[in-house]
């Protein structure tokens, strides 16, 4: 992966990871989801858009695409793409433990340790630039 290549993979991770966030907060702070119906599904999704954080994280996740949509065009997507997951499950379980108060236990971190060693292992693979 190029070096711009892993900085934008960084870029996308970070606000996909804010995204999850602030939709998880902003779901919360409007009493939950969990509709029954197409209708009550349609309905609950307008009342969660009127709930600022909940906003703030769809379209954080919008602008998240778009520099993804820059990584998918210039690097191998075998590589980009477990880099990326594998930095957004580390953070939004980090940012869950933080915000939310998620447990964090033993296993978990131990798991996330071997995540970010897999992260530096692949984004070290040799890939070439897709022309």
């Amino acid at each position: 992966m190029s070096g711009s290549g892993f900085v934008f993979v960084i870029i996308a991770a970070g606000m996909t990871t804010a995204a999850n966030l602030l939709l998880r907060a902003g779901i919360a702070q409007a009493g939950g989801f969990k509709p029954d119906g197409v209708v009550a599904v349609v309905w609950g999704f307008a009342r969660l858009l009127v709930e600022p954080l909940f906003g703030a994280g769809f379209i954080l996740y919008f602008l998240a695409a778009l520099v993804w949509f820059r990584v998918v065009s210039s690097e191998l997507l075998s590589t980009a793409y477990p880099v990326m997951v594998g930095f957004v499950f580390v953070l939004v379980s980090l940012g869950g433990n933080i915000l939310f108060r998620e447990p964090m236990s033993v296993r978990k971190a131990i798991g996330l340790a071997v995540i970010l060693v897999g992260i530096a292992i692949a984004s070290t693979a040799d890939s070439a630039l897709i022309r």
